[in-house]
């Protein structure tokens, strides 16, 4: 007998309209880079901003001329991952499909404190989020249409990393967290951290000073400009709650309370915050993905909940942080 969550998802589908074809070579182009580290935000196979980016950060770290765009010599130098697929089909289960989901989030901030969790919405937002793309792109890999009960085969981006071998002392909530956004455990060791405002990224580079992971990134507004400077990552909060205070936001509601907001991928920070030591300023994930690179914060670095915790993977306190122009 199916248990009441498989009946329940059975009768939820991935409809059959309102999603565009994606390019299936940049999807494939979009896959690579973000299983390398150069992360093309929202993996949709369209052609935009944040995959530029990517292929300037791994056309620069691979010494081949920087265009930004998907040549010659760039889709030559993938050659050796071509044998792997980069759409796979992947069975669904009760752990994929695992919730509490909370539906549609309130507006005020004030009702988010009252929820238990900042969860996912639904089962598709956690699909999309789980295989770096969007649940219009998922939409359109499953044509005509597809049940998202468990047993359902779905076609996805193929972001499964090649380790999920973590340490045993890991806290287990974070360690569920990497295996459900698909954040391996294999990463490179930052030796320092620049976040570019010019260029709308944030760049990793290890102890040789070689840039090693690239991420698109959203960062200060008018409002609340970048800090300009050095800084060092002091540590990381892990599924952090979110501790919301209408004095440090200039939109804020003039009728706003201070509230303690639960965690989750859908809270303000995202699944993760890498404190600063400059005050009230940090690293973080984001309940937006689609929105990097292409809207304001409140001073703070935003990334997509998946990058942001591959780059906790990768610093540690003491990290250097260079903001520049």
């Amino acid at each position: 007998m199916r248990s009441f969550k498989s009946i329940i998802l059975a009768s939820i589908l991935i409809p059959s309209v309102t999603a565009a074809a994606p390019d299936h070579h940049i999807l494939a182009a979009q896959v690579l880079l973000d299983r390398i580290g150069f992360g093309p935000g929202v993996i949709d196979g369209a052609s935009g901003a944040n995959f530029a980016k990517a292929l300037s950060g791994y056309q620069t770290a691979k010494g081949l001329p920087v265009t930004g765009k998907l040549d010659p010599a760039t889709a030559q130098s993938f050659a050796p991952f071509r044998a792997m697929p980069t759409v796979i089909d992947v069975t669904l289960n009760d752990e994929i499909l695992e919730g509490p989901f909370v539906g549609p989030l309130p507006e005020e901030e004030a009702d988010k404190a009252k929820l238990k969790s900042l969860g996912y919405a639904d089962a598709m937002e956690k699909l999309a989020e789980r295989y770096h793309t969007s649940k219009g792109t998922l939409i359109a890999l499953n044509r005509p249409r597809t049940s998202l009960a468990g047993g359902a085969v779905i076609k996805v981006p193929n972001v499964i990393p090649a380790k999920l071998e973590f340490a045993e002392g890991m806290n287990p909530a974070w360690r569920k967290t990497l295996w459900t956004l698909n954040v391996g455990s294999e990463q490179p060791a930052a030796g320092k951290v620049v976040v570019d405002k010019s260029d709308g990224v944030l760049r990793v580079f290890d102890a040789a000073d070689k840039l090693v992971a690239q991420f698109p990134a959203t960062m200060g507004s008018e409002h609340d400009p970048l800090p300009i400077g050095t800084w060092k990552i002091q540590g990381a909060a892990y599924n952090p709650p979110f501790n919301y205070n209408p004095e440090l936001f200039w939109d804020a509601d003039a009728k706003d309370q201070k509230a303690t907001l639960p965690s989750g991928p859908n809270g303000p920070v995202g699944v993760v915050w890498l404190d600063l030591d400059k005050p009230h300023y940090g690293i973080h994930g984001t309940p937006h993905p689609e929105t990097i690179g292409k809207t304001e914060s409140h001073g703070c670095i935003r990334l997509t909940n998946w990058d942001a915790a591959r780059l906790a993977m990768m610093v540690k306190p003491g990290t250097p942080a260079i903001f520049q122009e």
